[in-house]
């Protein structure tokens, strides 16, 4: 457990809590806390799914620009692969994670969200990537990871404006997968985590890896890359406990395994 960043483990569910007053702002440390805790939810077996919570008034407002404003061309050279490769903690565990998000999601915290699977907004929350306002483009993902979700030119008027969006506007083009007030966030990501609770563990964690290496690669590969999956996915017991209850008209009940 960080500092600012802990995992909360209840009922097969993980919650990656940010916890850094006033606008969970990401430094360093943040960071590296992000890491640990994504790391310790991809191996925990009691950890199913996956919410990632800034709790009730923001997500995260962004990275810590106070410290960035003095670091040099060098400095940033070092840093920037480590900042990277944090949210990318988050996008690589094996699990369905759901982001939760309140109040602001922007600059690094709405890349924070994009590394998510999906993502549940307060319907007044704003998200965006300023970093243009700041002389510079988002450096964790938002111009891969973004363009991805909403396509390239929507992702270039976003980041080439800076602009924060709205709710609305975020469901609309696919940036926001549920939107509720904001007192319901969290515990609509928990009705959503719940889903996954008592699935086919490794079936989830094959549908997901195939789905994101897929989208880096070309189609042939991809195929390829789901057809291995698929039949990997025969050596497993739930495989076995799924389509004997399939035969029996039975509910199946998986056990992870």
């Amino acid at each position: 457990m960080g500092e600012f960043v802990r995992l909360e483990v209840e009922d097969g569910i993980g919650t990656i809590r940010l916890d850094r007053p006033k606008m969970n702002a990401l430094n360093a440390q943040v960071q590296e806390e992000i890491r640990a805790a994504a790391l310790e939810a991809s191996e925990r077996s009691d950890v199913k799914a996956v919410i990632v919570y800034g709790g009730e008034k923001v997500f995260a407002a962004g990275a810590d620009i106070k410290e960035m404003v003095a670091m040099s061309y060098t400095d940033m050279v070092d840093r920037s692969g480590p900042l990277q490769t944090s949210i990318t903690a988050v996008a690589r565990i094996p699990k369905p994670v759901i982001a939760a998000i309140t109040g602001y999601a922007l600059g690094g915290g709405c890349e924070l969200a994009l590394a998510c699977d999906f993502r549940v907004v307060a319907d007044d929350a704003k998200l965006g990537q300023p970093e243009i306002n700041l002389g510079i483009i988002p450096g964790a993902g938002g111009t891969q990871r973004l363009t991805r979700l909403v396509g390239p030119a929507r992702s270039k008027e976003i980041i080439f404006s800076g602009r924060h969006l709205d709710a609305k506007e975020a469901l609309e083009i696919g940036l926001a997968d549920k939107v509720v007030p904001a007192a319901d966030v969290y515990e609509t990501a928990k009705e959503w985590a719940r889903r996954y609770v008592d699935g086919p563990t490794y079936a989830i964690r094959a549908a997901k890896e195939a789905i994101d290496r897929g989208l880096e690669v070309d189609l042939e590969t991809g195929l390829e890359i789901e057809r291995m999956a698929f039949a990997g996915l025969f050596g497993t017991e739930d495989r076995e406990i799924g389509m004997t209850a399939f035969v029996e008209r039975a509910k199946p009940q998986f056990k992870g395994k």
